[in-house]
């Protein structure tokens, strides 16, 4: 029998909270957990999810994204390892924000991984564009290895671009 995906709302998880009954699970990535989150959650990236890690959770939990996808997907998981229920944020942490409760910020932190490549990523094609289209049509190659990086990227699941940008000194785990 299959396990089943519940949901919880905003307010209800906030009264669970305030009762010490749930312990909150973030399936973001660090970056994006470092930059804001659901005060006193715990961080367990959708990316390298670890069953185990939520079986040493005493009690019941709920899992969190920012919208509701990726924690369905950390959800997901849960039951084909033969959870008989996992519940998550309906609406993640925009949800629990626009219904306004409290969010801990690190204004601090860095903008996400993902963030920080699509700005390279976009400069590079625009400036790979302008030049072929004014200097020489050679800089068009730059907008074709980038869009070629991004489709690798797209079909494997490993960004180059985020792996170097997370090595670099203010992307470091704190």
């Amino acid at each position: 029998m299959a396990g089943q995906l519940q949901e919880i709302s905003p307010a209800d998880l906030k009264t669970l909270l305030d009762q010490g009954q749930i312990t909150v699970v973030d399936v973001r990535e660090h970056d994006e957990y470092r930059r804001d989150h659901i005060p006193h959650s715990k961080s367990l990236p959708l990316s390298n999810f670890d069953v185990e890690a939520i079986q040493e959770i005493t009690g019941p939990f709920v899992l969190v994204c920012r919208s509701g996808n990726r924690s369905k997907q950390a959800a997901q998981q849960l039951l084909n390892h033969g959870f008989g229920s996992v519940t998550h944020l309906n609406g993640g942490i925009l949800a629990w924000e626009q219904a306004g409760y409290p969010v801990q910020i690190n204004k601090k932190a860095p903008i996400s991984i993902m963030r920080q490549v699509q700005i390279i990523a976009g400069s590079l094609v625009l400036t790979g564009t302008i030049l072929g289209a004014f200097v020489s049509p050679g800089f068009l190659f730059l907008s074709g290895f980038v869009g070629a990086g991004l489709l690798f990227a797209g079909v494997s699941g490993t960004c180059a671009m985020a792996v170097l940008l997370g090595k670099l000194p203010y992307n470091q785990m704190d």
